[in-house]
């Protein structure tokens, strides 16, 4: 696969493999003398000058005039099998090419793998994929090539501004169809997945507020998605829409979905907004939240989200944490509980200064709650996690457990 880098979060499948994401794969790639980009590099955010990490520099490969097609290569879902060290990562190109944020994974009451994934960028999209073939735990070597095959869809979100719900569906992005033709650019179906964010804006997706981590309730009934922030909403190319519904967002908020009848292939599903985050200690408009945050829980940039077997939904955050103008009092990035039936939101523990946590995940027997601690201090005040003193500060995974050693879903 000539390399995998910028991985995000991650995705389990029922077979036993890890799902890692490519995100951030155009900091990589530019030129050493300025250059026009393509249509698509552009929408892709390829520089045509110095790249972020100036790789280009070094490596001819990540020069786009010497090598305009190497982009290509990134941006896709990679399927690991962490129990053998002898298998070959392999790149799901069928779950489509973007800034992958994580992939949250379901198998459908018809035995359907199917694969919710976001865009994480300002004005990108909400994607879903359905296998071809059906889940088998009987037949695990049959189920190892699921994601090599199936149907790539993104969310359009329709409804009233006011009521923060309405009715969506889901948009078939196959060459040929809905407008994916070769007249389009779209020479077949190779392209139609190389180029999933231009496909998605000819077939009408909704734009979002970043699309972040993506995860599925327990029962299987509701499907939610953290929309971190995004300070272009409200423009003429991005003006507010119904699950996106302040301009200038600089909190973010979660939607959540229901799929029609329980069935996650159906093409129909509706929706409501599950939170707006927001500041009600500095705003009394749209910017202080909706009524289950306070000025006791209030939080900016949901980003990571995970569900307890108990169905209580963990939020994590990756926003701002300057505690002045409109994040003051705000604290340090954060993780949350909250009840999805009630709507009520508990702060749960802050982490140091300038860090973001990230990387939720419960032990099996729901006993223990991994988290990660990234780049604590960042460009703010010096910080000493986890060690203290004078010791240098270090990304690190925290374990967790209740004082009782009870399950974390009791």
């Amino acid at each position: 696969i000539l390399g995998t880098f910028n991985n995000c979060s991650n995705g389990k499948t029922p077979w036993g493999t890890y799902l890692t994401c490519e995100e951030n794969v155009n900091f990589n790639f530019g030129s050493i003398a300025p250059h026009q980009q393509s249509a698509e590099q552009k929408r892709y955010d390829i520089k045509g000058d110095k790249s972020y990490y100036q790789w280009e520099q070094h490596d001819p490969r990540f020069d786009i005039v010497k090598n305009p097609n190497e982009p290509n290569r990134f941006g896709w879902i990679v399927e690991i099998d962490p129990m053998n060290p002898d298998s070959i990562p392999q790149k799901r190109s069928a779950l489509g090419r973007f800034k992958h944020e994580n992939a949250a994974i379901t198998v459908n009451k018809d035995g359907h793998v199917v694969v919710y994934m976001g865009d994480d960028q300002k004005g990108e999209h909400i994607y879903r994929f359905v296998s071809k073939n059906k889940f088998d735990e009987n037949k695990p070597q049959q189920n190892r090539d699921l994601l090599e095959e199936g149907t790539l869809y993104v969310a359009r979100f329709n409804g009233e501004f006011d009521a923060l719900r309405g009715r969506g569906e889901w948009l078939e992005l196959t060459h040929g169809k809905n407008g994916l033709t070769t007249e389009a650019g779209f020479a077949d179906q190779a392209e139609v997945l190389i180029y999933a964010r231009k496909a998605a804006s000819i077939v009408g997706a909704t734009k979002m507020d970043r699309p972040e981590w993506i995860a599925v309730h327990p029962d299987q009934s509701t499907v939610y998605c953290t929309l971190t922030n995004n300070s272009d909403r409200g423009s003429a190319d991005q003006p507010v829409n119904g699950p996106n519904p302040r301009q200038d967002n600089s909190y973010g908020q979660i939607v959540r979905w229901h799929p029609l009848l329980g069935d996650h292939t159906n093409n129909e599903f509706e929706w409501d907004l599950y939170l707006l985050a927001g500041n009600p200690s500095v705003y009394h408009d749209a910017r202080a939240g909706t009524s289950n945050v306070t000025p006791d829980n209030m939080f900016n940039s949901p980003d990571g989200i995970g569900f307890d077997a108990a169905g209580r939904l963990w939020i994590l955050t990756d926003g701002k944490d300057s505690n002045k103008g409109k994040f003051a009092g705000m604290g340090n990035n954060q993780m949350l509980c909250s009840d999805p039936n009630t709507g009520e939101i508990r702060r749960f523990m802050t982490g140091p200064i300038g860090c973001e946590i990230t990387g939720l995940c419960f032990s099996e027997d729901n006993k223990t709650l991994f988290v990660g601690i990234q780049h604590p201090g960042e460009d703010k005040a010096p910080s000493h996690f986890p060690a203290g003193g004078n010791s240098k500060p270090r990304s690190s995974i925290m374990m967790i457990h209740r004082e009782n050693e009870k399950s974390f879903a009791e």
